[in-house]
């Protein structure tokens, strides 16, 4: 089996992993972040689950806006912009790894994607009549909607920018004129190649489609492609082959949240801008969230093993798991486990494998089961860092439901580990035993 998957599994799957555009793609999402917990953190400000305190702000006013209004102003001038951010980071993460001085070619890919991107938004008047207004940037457009758009782009321009400049199609300016002038004539011809193009593609779809081209990607690709992300099927299959490839030694979270973060972000994107139109529902919404797989898939770290770290601490006889206890209980409160994985080790272990794999899929069947059933809350635009400790993170990303769920969870993580880790806490002493008795053989002779 090992000899199968490092032959035959491994060498396409690191291929794919380690593309151009997959290194763009991740790289690049990573520069969202520190905007969505922001947000994250005004959108919690702005919608207190204590109706008294949401009234209290909502009553102090400044000037002709609320608080609460100006919270949840923040929220949305940081959380809703999400896919221009992803564009331009991608489009600079691939032009940087390239080589090539990046700004110029992320700007180029910002002009791309608002090209293609609606320009005009409606509203119904009192009246019945409807007003549209153009020459606007639609925020519905600029963030859950627009994400699969957005990596699209980023990546096509990105490849395009830096092989216009690999065939030295550019403007050189002489020595000595300054960088950022040099920089900017550089992208000159880059720019307007892409930018002519993509006119010529928007309209080739207003002509074909009448739509523009994020709306058509929206339809064709990035509503299915959230849909199949949202399945039970699809997440189950995540948790075992993140667990899987992490008993040969591959980090399979890095992996596998690499492809799948772009398509479970747009998920809770959509699912916050349901919630602000009063129509979130398990009907219109999505289950899987990038919250979803970060609080209760990897909880603790990969494979749940704040079950390992309590069973250590609290009931192993064997002085290697005693110590290995202490160390890692601290680092699994904060969903850190390198201790507990290169310290048992999971890698290669079959013994602790099994639970390491199984654990994951229980809590994966708990959390969709419950969030279908309507017993915890459907995740919305709060995202906490990865780091924040369960129990918490549970309450912030959900309520008090959710906070108990990760509770149940981490109760289950010790009772499936416990079994199989009196197993390797036996053998450990065992292995101590006859250490000792070598040491003593040696010591009378």
């Amino acid at each position: 089996m090992e000899e199968f998957v490092q032959n035959k599994i491994m060498p396409p799957v690191m291929k794919l992993v380690n593309t151009k555009a997959i290194q763009a793609m991740k790289d690049g999402m990573i520069y969202t972040i520190p905007l969505i917990i922001t947000g994250s953190i005004f959108l919690i400000l702005g919608q207190l689950p204590v109706q008294s305190a949401q009234d209290y702000l909502n009553s102090i006013m400044i000037g002709d806006i609320s608080l609460n209004s100006l919270f949840l102003k923040a929220n949305a001038s940081t959380f809703s912009i999400n896919a221009i951010i992803a564009v331009v980071a991608i489009a600079y993460t691939y032009i940087k790894n390239e080589g090539y001085e990046p700004l110029g070619g992320a700007f180029v890919a910002l002009g791309a994607f608002l090209l293609i991107s609606p320009d005009t938004i409606s509203t119904i008047l009192d009246s019945g009549e409807e007003v549209i207004a153009g020459g606007v940037i639609n925020k519905g457009w600029t963030g859950g909607k627009a994400m699969i758009g957005s990596i699209i782009v980023g990546l096509l321009v990105g490849w395009a920018y830096s092989a216009i400049l690999k065939r030295d199609i550019r403007i050189k300016m002489p020595a000595g004129v300054p960088e950022g002038v040099s920089n900017a004539f550089t992208a000159l011809i880059p720019a307007i190649l892409i930018i002519t193009v993509t006119m010529i593609i928007e309209g080739i779809f207003h002509a074909v489609a009448s739509q523009t081209g994020m709306e058509l990607i929206y339809t064709v690709i990035g509503a299915p492609l959230q849909s199949l992300s949202d399945t039970y099927g699809a997440i189950m299959l995540v948790a075992f082959l993140v667990h899987f490839l992490w008993f040969f030694g591959v980090h399979g979270a890095t992996l596998i949240s690499g492809i799948m973060t772009p398509m479970w972000t747009a998920n809770y994107m959509e699912n916050q801008t349901l919630y602000d139109a009063g129509n979130l529902t398990l009907e219109t919404g999505h289950i899987v969230t990038q919250q979803f797989y970060e609080n209760m898939i990897t909880i603790t770290g990969s494979g749940i093993t704040i079950g390992i770290a309590i069973y250590c601490l609290a009931f192993a006889k064997s002085t290697q798991y005693k110590a290995l206890g202490g160390i890692a209980i601290g680092p699994a409160v904060f969903n850190i486990n390198e201790p507990i994985i290169f310290g048992i080790p999971i890698v290669m272990n079959p013994i602790a494998a099994i639970p390491f794999i199984l654990v994951p899929m229980i809590s994966t069947t708990m959390e969709y089961v419950a969030i279908a059933t309507g017993l915890c809350p459907m995740y919305r635009g709060i995202y906490v860092p990865w780091t924040t400790p369960p129990i918490i993170s549970g309450f912030l990303i959900g309520d008090w439901r959710t906070a108990v769920l990760q509770a149940l969870v981490l109760v289950m993580s010790v009772v499936i580990y416990t079994p199989f880790m009196r197993i390797l806490d036996k053998q450990a002493v065992e292995n101590e035993a006859k250490s000792a008795t070598a040491d003593d053989d040696d010591d009378d002779w």
